[in-house]
């Protein structure tokens, strides 16, 4: 139940404060110990590293020739890091941790327009702890821009409908156009629900979509001028309704794929989703965000070719239903205990994060879960239970909340030697470096492909057109890459 009294305003504004800088600590902290991840984070550097160092911010370019497949604005983002004189592991992950904390403030903002503070502020703290939004705010992927520009979108239009808001229109449709520069024409579709729900404000959004336009229109009239069909070939046809229909990008999964995304990217939030009842969902303030996670689930899994990260701008709408059902619960205290204790399989999850990134999470192994580890969680779950059970429930999410935050720093400590040694291409890369100019690739995997030329600041040839080559990299199934006399 909210709390009367002056400190009503005061505590939200504390806690969040005080949770932003928990996770911006995090965020920055080492921010390049583990190296850059898998085959798109090495690649997108790259392209940002490119347009920094050419001048030329319209056209993405990996290894001097056009790349089409993403929109610019992590590009800029990366570039822009590279700018500030950031080295090759923190410019393209410092401005992404950034871009999630104003998005963060940004949502509470809003919010606070159409709901009261502390359910903003609750909301808020959900989001920035959940290990889908935390884990990817610190990797360099389209993923969390989109999904900070939408939200922002989102909830300004939100706020422009219910209170004719003239500067919360204009912010909408500001990054609204940020979004449609982050991932193409994906946040057009989510934004349908709102479109529906604001049906009779059609001036309202006649003039919000005008300014999404207004900001992302220039960028693809440039590219389509300079690329002409080339652009609109590998850009829309393939990478937008290609990648919803054809199995050619070979990310083909089940339709019930996202149900377990879902569950596993609000921990240790998860209890709440599973036992969220049915009254908040038909409230009708929680109308348009229960239409867009469900329209968002259902159109994603829709969608021949699934990644899990795709479900991220869902996040903070369903943050907000959470929000909104908390602050109504009159009882809560032994979820939110329960939320806390899920924390003790951190560890363990630790320990299977290398293994899983080089290998896939089906044939990872969860280590064994030690008991010692749910006896250091028991007081912290005690006190948030004991928290809400007298009526400090915004005391009792914030705590839970920073207890999330800093299980994330614990796996970003623990895994990050062998991230940037074994998973990431750096380790490899390092090694390589003195004989470079000899050295070919052979049979390598995508993971560490893109990575290795990031590090070595060259495109490797492959080994059939370096015949000269004196030195092979080469790479057996399920085994680590070697660096081998050719």
């Amino acid at each position: 139940m909210s709390p009367a009294g002056p400190g009503r305003h005061l505590a939200p504004v504390l806690c969040l404060v005080f949770l932003l800088s928990l996770l911006a600590f995090v965020l920055f902290h080492q921010i390049g110990s583990s190296g850059l991840l898998g085959p798109d984070e090495p690649r997108y550097a790259s392209i940002g590293r490119a347009m920094s160092e050419s001048g030329d911010w319209v056209t993405p370019q990996l290894n001097g020739k056009p790349w089409y497949e993403k929109p610019p604005l992590l590009y800029w983002l990366i570039a822009l890091g590279f700018a500030a004189g950031l080295d090759n592991d923190a410019a393209p992950r410092v401005p992404i941790g950034l871009l999630s904390i104003i998005a963060l403030i940004l949502w509470t903002r809003a919010i606070a327009q159409i709901e009261n503070l502390r359910v903003a502020a609750i909301s808020a703290a959900i989001l920035a702890s959940t290990a889908g939004w935390s884990a990817l705010s610190m990797i360099g992927v389209t993923d969390l821009p989109m999904a900070a520009c939408f939200s922002a979108a989102l909830a300004f239009g939100a706020a422009a409908a219910e209170l004719d808001n003239r500067t919360a229109l204009v912010l909408s449709g500001i990054w609204l156009g940020l979004a449609i520069l982050a991932k193409g024409l994906v946040p057009l579709v989510l934004l349908l629900p709102f479109v529906f729900w604001a049906r009779r404000h059609w001036r309202m959004l006649l003039c919000l979509l005008g300014i999404a336009v207004a900001v992302a229109a220039p960028w693809y009239l440039l590219m389509t001028a300079r690329h002409g069909w080339a652009f609109i070939d590998v850009f829309f046809l393939q990478h937008h309704f290609g990648r919803f229909s054809s199995e050619a990008l070979q990310h083909v999964r089940p339709f019930w794929f996202y149900i377990p995304v879902l569950l596993a990217g609000f921990f240790p939030w998860t209890p709440l989703l599973l036992l969220l009842e049915r009254g908040p969902l038909l409230e009708p303030r929680n109308r348009v965000w229960v239409w867009t996670a469900l329209f968002g689930l259902v159109f994603f899994s829709a969608s021949t070719n699934k990644l899990p990260a795709y479900l991220l701008p869902l996040f903070p709408a369903i943050c907000l239903i959470l929000a909104r059902a908390l602050d109504q619960a009159r009882a809560m205290g032994r979820t939110l205990a329960v939320c806390l204790f899920l924390l003790s399989l951190v560890p363990a999850i630790a320990s299977l994060l290398p293994d899983a990134l080089l290998h896939g999470l089906s044939r990872t192994r969860l280590s064994e879960v030690h008991w010692e580890y749910f006896v250091a969680a028991a007081p912290a779950a005690v006190v948030v239970y004991l928290l809400d059970r007298f009526n400090l429930r915004l005391a009792a999410v914030t705590m839970l909340s920073a207890c999330s935050i800093a299980a994330l720093l614990y796996v970003k400590l623990s895994a990050a030697p062998v991230l940037g040694e074994v998973v990431s291409a750096r380790g490899l890369a390092r090694r390589a470096a003195n004989n470079a100019a000899q050295t070919c690739v052979g049979q390598l995997h995508r993971n560490y492909r893109y990575g290795l030329d990031y590090y070595l600041k060259r495109e490797l040839p492959a080994c059939e057109a370096a015949p000269s080559a004196v030195f092979l990299i080469t790479q057996e199934p399920g085994r680590l890459p070697r660096i081998v006399p050719r």
